[in-house]
């Protein structure tokens, strides 16, 4: 948890500006050699894509490793096929890389590609459709011959029958220059060719003038065992560079300036979802002075988790990798039982597996933190794209009355600070807890400002020691469903203290005493003050972003919040006045979120589901909450939701 980016401020002062009805405008500047020009531009989208052979995605990471170690706000958005090797050259097959960079504030990985890097015809039929007319491409003209165009449905070659007018476009033999570059190191024909990512992201690099230091420290590190595979990886990436430096198709390249007045002042570094909601177990373990336990079975896109914490040993890790979904969440709950923090991680089908455990835990009221990955289902659906569609599963997924927290982080750096929120009620509260991310927070990266330690909550709990109960005749006991009356928790016990021994099981408990119960009346009492319990959870009231006086809310939860906030500021200044409200506790609901919602003559939600929240809103709280919904596997667009409130706003 070292950091690797210091703050943008310290990296480099900012380039002039100039000042475009409100947008920053290119500016041009002639290389100190008189050779090339130089643009400055305040924002660029890039988007590599090729066959999932082709290192797109260490491709795209790269380079947002280099424009973030730069300064650059970024937003990223990798998008892969879900076969594990689809067929070479095919649609299906299509893996890509979108990274959106700028020298201020952004939010989204960007709507459409300045730049297309297409590897392959497949790469470029699966991309053209979202790229804007004038945008470049550039492509691997190697791969246009008439096989791997036959695949996709290309009688002709694109290249050539004018259907790309519209376009920039770069043709680059990638192939043929990369084996040529490294010819020296004796490598057969197919070794020389995985390094053509390398060449095309050297030259990316040379056009948008990002370091290259570190991009060659990290390969060689990368190949430490396979030296020559490093230097041939290292020699591509400079060939790239040196191609765009001398090459006359090129003649311009652009600058964009690090974004110094979009950060507070701190320690940064570009961090993914996943890989922050790790980093935040991993906190909430130490703050809370406990051991942490996962217990999981792999499934994307949540492995990631599982991968991440099993190398952190040293702070008190623990991970099992189960041999099932039901396994693993039963080895997390026993965790809880025996006085860990503890956690398992899974995805929607996943959920529908552990569903009876959680409801166990909820009956042991025992902390245990559930962590749901959202992708697109039903059932296996598409395991690699995103959505919000468990929500309503995560809310009544359970037989019986088994209520539970829900949290929802709404960027990637903000899953760690929701890690550390849903630790915090699981512990104070003594119950299982949700965390609902999802595969484009997982995936997609930004910069994070790395927290002081002192900034971190305190989570340490205190576990029973002695008896806490005195009967009748005054003899001292201990009662494991004796509860504190501020927060309705019942005592943890760690097994084997003396005095203390206790019945747990799925079987009803009586108040109080935990034992073995069917007494009607007491059902009622306890299921009602299981709710209770969560019902009183202490959440943050709900802040409202409404600097005019709107009449129009918009109101999200999860990762909506880029493209909703996004689409929030173009509409804005167009002199449209709109009220932005974002949840992350869904469960309970923050106390003032009806006051709130009475406010305002319309609310619109947005969700990647078919209007779950949307329902319980309108359910709770009686009020007639507009539903905009997409579930194609991918986040909205800024400028089809700012479509979508404006007919919201005129309707």
């Amino acid at each position: 948890m070292t950091s690797q980016v210091s703050s943008p401020a310290e990296q480099a002062d900012e380039a002039s500006e100039a000042l475009v009805g409100g947008q920053r405008a290119p500016q041009s500047a002639t290389a100190g050699n008189g050779e090339k020009e130089i643009r400055r531009l305040d924002r660029v989208i890039i988007r590599f894509a090729g066959d999932s052979g082709d290192g797109m995605q260490l491709t795209g990471d790269r380079f947002t490793s280099e424009t973030a170690s730069f300064g650059n706000d970024l937003s990223t958005l990798p998008n892969f096929p879900a076969e594990i090797r689809a067929p070479a050259g095919t649609l299906p097959g299509v893996s890509s890389f979108q990274l959106h960079f700028a020298d201020h504030d952004i939010l989204t990985p960007g709507d459409a590609p300045n730049v297309l890097v297409a590897m392959n015809p497949a790469a470029l039929k699966a991309n053209i459709a979202d790229v804007p007319r004038g945008a470049d491409i550039i492509v691997n003209t190697d791969e246009f011959t008439k096989r791997p165009m036959a695949k996709v449905g290309y009688a002709t070659s694109p290249l050539e029958d004018g259907s790309l007018e519209a376009y920039q476009v770069h043709p680059v033999p990638l192939t043929t220059l990369t084996i040529e570059a490294l010819k020296e190191f004796g490598l057969s024909r197919k070794e020389a060719e995985r390094s053509k990512n390398m060449f095309a992201l050297g030259l990316l690099s040379w056009m948008y003038h990002r370091p290259t230091e570190n991009t060659e420290k990290f390969l060689r590190a990368k190949f430490a065992k396979k030296p020559q595979i490093a230097e041939a990886n290292v020699a591509a990436f400079r060939a790239g560079w040196n191609f765009g430096e001398t090459t006359e198709d090129f003649a311009v390249s652009y600058e964009v300036a690090p974004a110094t007045h979009a950060f507070p002042t701190g320690t940064y570094r570009n961090i993914s979802g996943n890989l922050a909601l790790s980093y935040g177990l991993i906190a909430a373990g130490r703050q809370a002075d406990l051991p942490l336990y996962l217990g999981s079975y792999p499934i994307t896109p949540a492995s990631d988790i599982l991968h991440e914490l099993s190398r952190h040993k040293n702070f008190g890790v623990r991970t099992f990798q189960a041999e099932d979904e039901i396994a693993g969440i039963g080895a997390a709950l026993g965790a809880a039982f025996g006085g860990s923090l503890a956690v398992t991680t899974t995805s929607g089908p996943g959920v529908a597996l552990k569903s009876e455990t959680i409801g166990l835990a909820v009956s042991l009221e025992l902390p245990l933190l559930i962590i749901d990955i959202q992708r697109g289902g039903p059932s296996t659906g598409l395991p690699t794209k995103t959505e919000q569609a468990d929500l309503l599963q995560a809310m009544y997924g359970r037989n019986g009355e088994a209520p539970v927290p829900i949290v929802a982080p709404k960027t990637p750096a903000d899953c760690f600070d929701a890690a550390l929120d849903a630790a915090r009620i699981a512990l104070t509260y003594r119950t299982p807890v949700f965390l609902l991310s999802d595969g484009y927070l997982a995936n997609g990266s930004e910069p994070w400002r790395i927290p002081e330690v002192d900034e971190l909550p305190d989570l340490r709990v205190q576990f029973t020691q002695g008896p806490n109960h005195e009967l009748a005749d005054g003899t001292e006991v201990f009662w494991p469903y004796k509860r504190d009356p501020q927060t309705l928790a019942r005592p943890w016990a760690v097994p084997g203290t003396p005095g203390l021994e206790h019945r747990i099981g799925g079987i009803e408990k009586q108040d109080g005493t935990g034992n073995i119960s069917y007494d009607p009346a007491n059902h009622d009492f306890m299921v009602r003050i299981r709710q209770a319990k969560v019902d009183g959870i202490e959440v943050p009231d709900l802040e409202v972003d409404d600097p005019a006086g709107a009449k129009t809310l918009v109101l999200g939860w999860g990762s909506t919040y880029g493209p909703i906030t996004a689409a929030v500021r173009r509409l804005r200044a167009a002199g449209q006045p709109i009220a932005q409200a974002h949840l992350r506790h869904l469960n309970p609901f923050p106390r003032n979120l009806g006051e709130v919602l009475k406010r305002y003559d319309k609310v619109v939600v947005p969700e990647m589901n078919l209007g779950q929240l949307a329902m319980l809103i309108r359910a709770k709280y009686l009020v007639d909450a507009h539903s905009y919904t997409q579930v194609n596997g991918m986040p909205f667009q800024a400028e089809q939701l700012a479509t979508a409130l404006q007919e919201a706003i005129d309707g």
